[in-house]
This record gives C-alpha cells, sequence and structure tokens, in this order.
C-alpha cells in the first residue's frame, strides 16, 4: 500500500524558503529543495491544510506566517463550517489553518491536529480511481465534490508528528475539484507549469498522477 509520508516543496530561492519556514514554525510540516528550471505561473493546484483545535490557534498560524513574510489571501474569520484563515507563503505555497470549533474557548494551544494536502484535480472519478489503484484507501467521498484518503497520519499535536530530522510525518491525502480549491483559498484558477511539491510515498516506485502530481519513494528524499 502506498501513503503519503511527506510533502516535499520546490523553491526557487532555497535560502530564503528555509529562513521563513524556520520563522513561521511551518517548516515542521514540509522539505524543501531547490526548483528546477521549469517555469510555475499562478495557480499551483494544491493547498496544505493545518486542522487545528481552537480559533486561537488559527489566529496565531497566520500571524506568525505573516510576520515571517507571508501574505494573507483570507484573514481569520468564522465561517460556515468552523474558523479559519488562508495565507500564501514567499515561495508561492498555500496554507490553511482550520478549526471546527467557531467560539473561542481558549488560548491557543499550540498543537496541530492534522495536515491535509489538498490537491485540485480536473476529473475527480479518474483521480480517485487512479490511486485506489496505486494502493491507497479511500476514507471519505462525497461523490465528485471530495475524496479523502487513509494513512499514516499521526494526531495529537504538531510534537508527535515531527521525525527525527524535524519534518512533517503522517500526511492525509485528500482530493478537490480545481475550481472549487482556487475558490475556497481566494484565489483564481488559472495556472500552469510546475506544481513545485513532490509527494513522498511510502512504496517503492514514483509515479505522476493524472493531473501531474510527482510521486517518489520517501527514501529518495533527504530532509532539509
Amino acid at each position: 500500500m502506498t501513503s503519503l509520508t511527506h510533502l516535499t516543496l520546490e523553491v526557487t530561492d532555497l535560502t530564503a524558503a528555509e529562513t521563513f519556514y524556520a520563522a513561521s514554525g511551518l517548516g515542521a510540516h514540509v522539505r524543501l529543495r531547490a526548483a528546477s528550471d521549469e517555469p510555475s505561473d499562478g495557480f499551483r493546484g494544491f493547498s496544505v491544510s493545518l486542522t487545528v483545535e481552537r480559533p486561537a490557534d488559527v489566529r496565531a498560524l497566520v500571524e506568525a506566517a505573516v510576520d515571517a513574510g507571508a501574505t494573507v489571501l483570507k484573514p481569520a474569520t468564522k465561517s460556515f463550517w468552523g474558523y479559519g484563515g488562508v495565507v500564501r507563503a514567499p515561495d508561492g505555497t498555500i496554507w490553511k489553518f482550520a478549526s471546527s470549533e467557531k467560539k473561542d474557548t481558549g488560548p491557543a494551544t499550540g498543537r496541530v491536529d492534522r495536515v491535509v494536502l489538498l490537491l485540485g484535480t480536473t476529473d475527480m472519478a479518474a483521480t480517485r480511481e487512479f490511486y485506489v489503484g496505486q494502493g491507497l484507501t479511500v476514507a471519505k467521498s462525497f461523490g465528485r465534490k471530495y475524496v479523502e484518503f487513509a494513512g499514516s497520519e499521526t494526531p495529537g499535536g504538531s510534537e508527535s508528528s515531527r521525525d527525527s530530522e524535524g519534518s512533517g510525518s503522517g500526511v492525509t491525502l485528500a482530493l478537490y475539484p480545481r475550481k472549487g480549491l482556487a475558490k475556497d483559498v481566494g484565489v483564481p484558477v488559472d495556472g500552469s507549469g510546475a506544481h513545485r511539491i513532490v509527494l513522498g510515498g511510502s512504496g517503492d516506485g514514483s509515479f505522476t498522477d493524472p493531473d501531474g502530481f510527482a510521486w517518489e519513494p520517501a527514501a529518495l528524499t533527504t530532509p532539509r
């Protein structure tokens, strides 16, 4: 079975990215490496979502990211589903922070309950079947609106979800229509070129999904 173990962001300025992710605290959830010369323009077709316990945790994550250089796409606010905010890191990666709670029930806990990679897809049914064929198990499905796969997530806080090198582990993979994902994070849907992300899998082989997202064995990625 293939599961998503970690995320590697490909960045054009590795030193600047390392500084941002260290200062924002988001570096615990991704690995970094230098990008190729392939261009990347507009929406890259994915977002990384951190699910937290309280609205105060959402605000703390947004504030830390902005202080480190991120741009706010959607300010932290109450919504129909709970409380959330969206930022774009200087390297272009879109981060969403969300809590199912709408009311403040206390100070920020500093815990991250789940890390979810949302891939925007042009054909939900085809991409779902592709991943099932790769050995992933569907955990949740809402027709062509949302699919979530079972994986190796490690709930219970950001400290327990880090590996020995300090990189995030146990990422939940989910699919969302590309147009809907762009709307959810507050950006235009148009985009082309490199996704600037590589998915680390627990399997032995490398492959590319129908939307162009590349996977590689976890053993090929050296944390940085």
